[in-house]
């Protein structure tokens, strides 16, 4: 019993204490906390209103590249065929990319453009053998529907991503292309991204690159 009161009084003067001290020590913490709180929410709110005032002054006063810069549509040419479109190399830089190697050379293969004027290098530097078997496999089914898609590996990784798109570029075959598009592993281009993009680079002689739009 004795045990029992002494235990009752601890208890009691703890929550005695608790009561003494949580109004001057935790209010004014929640106070700060809620006004720290209200000062994000304005934050947060100010800037989606700058954000938002400064997209409906590019949609209406924004320059398009298409104005900036000439852009004419590849026309057929009956005499010419296929050979008026550019020679395009696609380059697709993988490192163990088991999530998304099927989507990004589906959409790279799915790409509208002349078929035997379009190359589409899938360069793996995959260190486990399942995903480089994987991806290899995917290559010559791709292959086996009449793409023109090259596997290509090397005994190193030097410079990763960027170094495999080097060494990619010293293949005989890359000589006879015009231009290079560059897509990264999970990137899935829309069916007309040549169509839209080859023209800046045919019609003005100056631009080196085109920079397209990521989407997530």
């Amino acid at each position: 019993m004795e045990s029992q009161d002494g235990t009752i009084a601890l208890t009691g003067q703890i929550g005695l204490i608790w009561k003494q001290t949580k109004a001057p020590l935790l209010v004014p913490f929640l106070k700060v906390m809620v006004v720290v709180c209200l000062a994000m929410s304005v934050m947060l709110f100010v800037e989606r209103v700058y954000m938002g005032i400064v997209i409906v002054f590019l949609k209406l006063l924004g320059r398009k590249p298409e104005k900036m810069y000439k852009w004419e549509a590849i026309k057929d040419d009956v005499e010419l065929g296929n050979s008026a479109y550019p020679m395009v190399l696609i380059q697709i830089p993988m490192y163990n990319e088991k999530e998304v190697y099927q989507l990004s050379i589906g959409a790279a293969c799915g790409l509208s453009w002349p078929a035997d004027r379009i190359i589409i290098q899938v360069l793996d530097d995959s260190t486990d053998r399942t995903i480089k078997s994987m991806v290899e496999q995917e290559c010559k089914w791709w292959a086996s529907k009449g793409i023109n898609i090259k596997y290509e590996i090397r005994d190193n990784r030097n410079g990763y991503k960027a170094g495999a798109l080097k060494e990619g570029m010293k293949h005989s075959y890359v000589k006879q292309c015009d231009y290079v598009a560059i897509f990264d592993a999970d990137f899935q281009p829309e069916p007309d991204f040549l169509y839209r993009t080859i023209p800046f680079l045919i019609n003005n002689p100056e631009i080196a690159l085109v920079q397209a739009r990521w989407k997530f």
